[in-house]
């Protein structure tokens, strides 16, 4: 996949120097590649695909309460379908569809908004009743919930294989890859980069892009660039196969309480929920201590799954804003710093439209998209802003669908 060894030096100069090799990451060196920018180069500190993005199944969707995440979220859905064909890679993408589980009026209402704005914009989500829901899921009860929200071109792929998949399209359009190389300072002048350090060399550049994830918020205080990411452990667990074979279902959450489960394509299921008790932090072992609030969530919607068995599991790091929505610009204050993280958990199903977006912002084209309401200034200070007009509400831009 990389140009070079870990062990090589970097480059003595490049033309814009990403930081981090998640999906986001991959996925802005590909566009900016595709684009003809030659001397891009991705710094990566551990091996491709370890932070987040190394999460065996991710899901894909656009179901969102924010316009802003409904646009990006089918923009992205688009490129994942046809990933196979550009940038040419099997992601196992799954389109069994999303299934949201509500179980009062007041959900009801907040996810019958979310429809209305989301097939304004073209996304063919919709409001069914429990025998429905319970038709797509066998194991739910339909008496335990009011009604469901569902979208069946959503679904679930592979994540790492999107990563290798972009970074082997980048690095064949000339980008450069440098794995286990830390980023251990940015050097400033002027209020614009102009290097970056790391421990097999220092990078002459006058273009960063910080796709760092839980490790953002250290990236940008090394430029002087405030970026309010902070790092949450989120679990999940896996069945092993099981006997009979579960159906093939839609991805399946319980919108109050975050508990969730679909297919885990090796004849089981994936079991996910995200720990209200969990303290932020960088840790990253499994532990089973959630599974207790997951079982008593999930028998009350599928009660056959309250004592399903547990073989394995994997965690990783949620990278979280306080509005739950990303930070995607270039800072005010140290020209030609752009990012791209705090995603919340919905950095992989976004990342290819934000890799079309962070392409644009540096190469000063007009996106797709305004993401000026999704520069870091929305929680105030100078952080950053978007290169586009317009601008957030002070304080941040709630999203309402977040897992």
């Amino acid at each position: 996949m990389h140009r070079s060894t870990a062990s090589a030096p970097v480059p003595a100069r490049a033309a814009v120097v990403i930081v981090g090799g998640g999906v986001l990451g991959a996925s802005i060196a590909f566009h900016l590649a595709e684009a003809g920018v030659a001397g891009v180069l991705l710094l990566e500190r551990d091996r491709p695909a370890a932070g987040s993005s190394g999460k065996p199944i991710g899901g894909v969707r656009a179901q969102f309460s924010d316009p802003l995440n409904i646009r990006i979220g089918r923009r992205s859905l688009e490129a994942w379908r046809a990933f196979g064909e550009r940038p040419g890679a099997d992601i196992g993408l799954e389109s069994v569809g999303y299934l949201f589980l509500l179980g009062d009026d007041t959900e009801r209402r907040l996810f019958a908004e979310g429809v209305a704005a989301q097939n304004a914009l073209g996304v063919p989500s919709r409001l069914i009743g429990p025998a429905e829901a319970a038709a797509l899921c066998p194991y739910l009860d339909p008496d335990g919930i009011l009604a469901a929200a569902y979208c069946p071109t959503d679904g679930y792929a592979l994540p790492g294989a999107a990563v290798t998949g972009y970074l082997r399209a980048a690095v064949r359009r000339g980008a450069a890859v440098r794995t286990h190389c830390p980023v251990t300072a940015i050097e400033t002048s002027g209020g614009t980069v102009r290097a970056v350090r790391t421990p097999h060399g220092t990078v002459r550049t006058g273009a960063v892009i910080c796709c760092a994830g839980a490790w953002s918020a250290e990236v940008g205080a090394m430029a002087g660039v405030r970026l309010p990411v902070t790092p949450v452990r989120r679990q999940i667990a896996f069945t092993g196969p099981l006997r009979p074979a579960p159906p093939r279902i839609p991805f399946t959450l319980d919108f109050a309480t975050t508990a969730y489960f679909h297919n885990d394509g090796a004849g089981g299921l994936l079991l996910g929920m995200s720990d209200p008790r969990q303290k932020p932090g960088f840790g990253r072992e499994f532990s089973r201590e959630w599974l207790e609030p997951f079982r008593e969530a999930v028998a009350r919607r599928a009660p056959a799954l309250a004592a399903v068995p547990v073989s394995h599991g994997w965690a990783g790091l949620y990278e979280t804003t306080p509005d739950n929505n990303a930070l995607i610009g270039e800072s005010a204050d140290v020209g030609r710093f752009l990012y791209a993280t705090g995603f919340s958990g919905h950095g992989f199903l976004q990342a290819p439209a934000v890799g079309e977006l962070v392409r644009d912002l540096y190469l000063g084209r007009e996106p797709f998209l305004d993401v000026g309401p999704l520069a870091a200034t929305r929680f105030g200070g100078r952080a950053g802003t978007g290169r586009t007009a317009g601008g957030g509400p002070a304080g941040g831009r709630p999203e309402a669908h977040v897992i």
